[in-house]
């Protein structure tokens, strides 16, 4: 195959359509070197680099010189290329409702390839061509600067169905290409490039599937959101003055927030850029977000959450070069008042990487539900079983309370449930613990049918399930976390280190607590009280609760505020 890709924008190698193209291509390489075992040979003409200076007019291509411009520049090489081409790629940027204009004008040089007659199969008049252009296959890739590319594309649309034939070529048309040059946004950008490589390599193959195309025809971003963070990105106020660059990067980083994301109450979030002096106030509302510069007074009200960074800093958590946990653990920037927000960034703020203490700080959310990226994404672990700590607990408390009043009775009642928990598993997502405990607790019950004296199977049951926990510590995910996580964005609290080492610290208290829980209950199991054993056992593990529930808000704060 060989290919010929035309970059008509200005910016040459730095346009923001270049990269869905070169995506694009590298789909199509992908599927022929896998297919044909050769890669495909690729041509590129970037048309600022070339000399081709305007038609005339003169129509000397057709009657003096037919096939051949009077004028001697780059024009003719062009033509040969074009001619040589199995696949000619025309990439640009939307200008004006149209082409650049050096494209325009290398569009307009190709007169030499009509034919002066008029054709009778065009229905609104027409050339032929001079050269047989049956089998050639033209794409076009452009973007363009609004929120959506629907409506916006009716004058390139127009210049290619009379070139090529209504439904004679492929478009690929992109709404929002700025965003493909903020480095912030690079998550989104890059996983739409991802579908233009797929859409390249089903081009190669039997042509772009309609699941790729609805991927491809979604946003980038919500209009409002889109349109906020494009407002924002020229740092000019509604008056015309300039605005500093660190109210830009605000601005564009509020108009992330997602509104379906409201607490029920306005969330007040205060960036103080601790480098430069400054401090701008985020509130999220109902409605939306909008930020306020600090008076030289003071704001009238307390903030819900403060963050003390360096600009330079948080632009670099933004832009993807510091995972912003890490960034947090290493005391780069701390965080007062309410922690909440931190640990629940991406709901706010979108994407899996979006966050701070939650996330790496990228200015990447998907927000309404018409956008693609990361809200599908949330959508989907929405979606998702999610693991059940009473799926690991409750085998346990059976047997531990059943079986302390009665062996026999409580070992069977305890060895149903286990034999229940795949059918209460149906719609969980178990875990290897829950799985262990099944077994465990199987054990116990079965060794107590069997004739062992209760006196030592309840208290080493307690001693296996503190072993249990305590080895979870050493693994990568200790045992909480794979519970816990599900209020905090699933998967992606485990790339959190703040997260995972608060549920270590949990893990490793809860493993005491069993494994010295089997001391007193052998004693207990000597006394009166055997059969109440369960019951009192389970009050420490009460309190436990409790210091739990206060820890894991206490302790991320705690290491946030530095």
């Amino acid at each position: 195959m060989r290919i010929l890709t035309i970059n008509g924008s200005p910016k040459g190698e730095r346009s923001n359509t270049w990269r869905l193209t070169s995506a694009f291509l590298q789909g199509i390489t992908a599927q022929e070197e896998g297919a044909h075992g050769q890669a495909p040979a690729i041509e590129t003409l970037s048309v600022g680099a070339l000399d081709i200076k305007p038609c005339r007019g003169c129509f000397s291509c057709w009657s003096k010189t037919p096939g051949k411009c009077c004028i001697r520049d780059d024009m003719q090489g062009v033509i040969e290329k074009i001619l040589w081409a199995d696949v000619v790629i025309w990439s640009f940027p939307l200008y004006y409702f149209g082409l650049p204009g050096p494209l325009k004008n290398l569009i307009d040089r190709q007169l030499p390839m009509s034919l002066p007659f008029m054709s009778a199969e065009a229905e609104n008049g027409g050339h032929p061509s001079r050269y047989d252009m049956s089998g050639k296959r033209t794409v076009v890739i452009s973007t363009c600067g609004f929120y959506t590319a629907k409506g916006n594309y009716g004058g390139v649309t127009d210049l290619f169905d009379r070139l090529c034939g209504k439904g004679g070529y492929t478009a690929l048309f992109c709404g929002q290409g700025e965003l493909f040059r903020v480095g912030e946004l690079a998550e989104r950008t890059d996983e739409y490039l991802s579908w233009v490589r797929k859409a390249g390599e089903e081009f190669a193959r039997d042509g772009i599937r309609e699941e790729t195309r609805s991927k491809l025809d979604q946003n980038l971003f919500p209009r409002d959101v889109f349109e906020a963070m494009a407002d924002a990105s020229w740092g000019v106020g509604k008056s015309g003055e300039k605005e500093d660059p660190s109210l830009v990067f605000t601005r564009q980083m509020a108009a992330l927030y997602r509104r379906q994301a409201w607490p029920g109450r306005d969330v007040v979030l205060d960036m103080n850029y601790t480098d430069i002096g400054k401090t701008y106030r985020i509130v999220l509302g109902e409605r939306g977000s909008h930020v306020e510069e600090k008076p030289v007074e003071g704001f009238a009200s307390d903030c819900t959450t403060q963050i003390n960074t360096p600009l330079s800093v948080w632009r670099s958590i933004a832009s993807g070069e510091i995972a912003g946990d890490e960034a947090l653990m290493r005391h780069l920037y701390t965080v007062e008042g309410d922690f909440d927000l931190m640990m629940h960034w991406d709901e706010y703020f979108g994407a899996a990487n979006a966050g701070t203490a939650g996330g790496t700080g990228n200015m990447d959310a998907g927000t309404d539900a018409d956008s693609a990226g990361s809200t599908t994404a949330h959508a989907k672990n929405e979606a998702e079983p999610k693991t059940n700590m009473m799926l690991l607990l409750i085998p346990w408390i059976v047997f531990w309370i059943a079986a302390s009043i009665d062996g026999f009775w409580g070992s069977l009642a305890s060895v149903a449930v286990c034999a229940l928990l795949p059918v209460l598993m149906h719609r969980t997502k178990a875990t290897l613990y829950d799985q262990i405990s099944g077994l465990g607790v199987g054990a116990c019950s079965v060794a107590l049918l069997a004739g062992a004296p209760p006196i030592l199977v309840i208290p080493a049951s307690y001693l296996l399930f503190g072993l249990i926990w305590t080895l979870s510590c050493f693994t990568k995910v200790p045992l909480t976390a794979h519970y816990s996580k599900n209020s905090y964005n699933g998967d992606a609290a485990l790339r959190n280190p703040i997260f995972m080492r608060t549920n270590r610290i949990l893990t490793a208290a809860w493993g005491i607590l069993y494994l010295v829980t089997p001391v007193w209950t052998y004693y207990i199991m000597q006394t009166d009280a055997a059969s109440l054993v369960g019951a009192i056992n389970s009050v420490l593990p009460a309190l436990m609760g409790v210091f739990t529930a206060w820890f894991q808000k206490w302790y991320p704060r705690h290491v946030a505020r530095g």
